[in-house]
């Protein structure tokens, strides 16, 4: 048992609780609670040291679980969580009500983070060389009662490169990986390659290593409130981003509009 997990069975840590119903969008179960509740689980996977894989989904990934099926059944093994506008429209669409909170991972990673027992062993893996490393020291910062260490950066190649960054991790003794090779190669690296030899809880957690190093800006918090970070991402990453968006977000609703008429044909059977 870590440290961490001994921290975690005392008395005024967090109990342990379910994070409650899931709502199937795109073949993908997402779960429906708080972050509060997410955190509470989480934080008993870890006392127990249950081996957990953690994703977020928004309108582009369910486009991609849509036509991929390899990145779609490796999110069944996942706690999957909402991340934006996008997924609540599917839920408002295919299940009358919104998701309870939008748990995008560049704000819920940190309040998990910030909600755990102090000594964490946090590593990260992905972005571009010395991404990770600027991360972990802006993390060490903000969260100075865990230990943030980075493996490694996400250009490397398969086969023996992956063992070498394996084989890190293992040494390293973390608790938590973060993840950070976008979507859905990190998915699909912590579905095909971790473990609970490397860790106890795995997040993918895409651009959050650039937002946190200060490499991309994070979109103005009045932009965030009216869920429009998408645009502003947009805004500022054109050439990257506009099929995503300018092609995906009609793709999505498209997709989303299928669906709900084949269960309004299914109900009426």
């Amino acid at each position: 048992m870590t440290d961490l997990a001994r921290r975690a069975l005392a008395p005024n840590a967090l109990p342990e609780a379910a994070p409650g119903e899931t709502r199937l969008i795109g073949g993908v179960r997402v779960t429906a609670a708080r972050g509060e509740a997410v955190a509470r689980d989480i934080a008993g996977r870890l006392k127990t040291g249950t081996f957990t894989k953690v994703a977020f989904v928004n309108a582009h990934c369910i486009n991609l679980a849509y036509e991929r099926g390899e990145y779609r059944r490796a999110l069944a093994d996942f706690t999957v969580l909402p991340d934006g506008v996008g997924v609540d429209l599917a839920s408002r669409l295919l299940f009358g009500r919104p998701f309870p909170e939008n748990l995008n991972g560049t704000d819920f990673v940190p309040f998990l983070l910030g909600r755990l027992p102090g000594g964490a062993r946090v590593g990260l893996i992905g972005a571009r060389p010395g991404v990770a490393e600027a991360a972990a020291a802006k993390f060490a910062a903000d969260l100075p009662q865990h230990d943030f260490l980075p493996i490694s950066d996400g250009f490397y190649a398969e086969g023996a490169e992956t063992e070498a960054v394996l084989a890190r991790t293992r040494d390293a003794e973390v608790d938590i990986v973060l993840v950070a090779l976008g979507v859905p190669r990190q998915e699909l690296f912590i579905a095909q390659h971790l473990t609970a030899a490397e860790t106890t809880v795995a997040i993918a957690v895409g651009a959050l290593f650039d937002f946190k190093a200060g490499i991309v800006p994070r979109a103005p918090a009045v932009v965030r409130h009216l869920r429009a970070e998408w645009l502003f991402r947009l805004c500022a990453e054109p050439r990257r981003l506009w099929r995503r968006y300018v092609l995906g977000n009609p793709r999505f609703l498209t997709h989303i509009l299928r669906e709900r008429r084949r269960r309004s044909a299914a109900d009426a059977l």
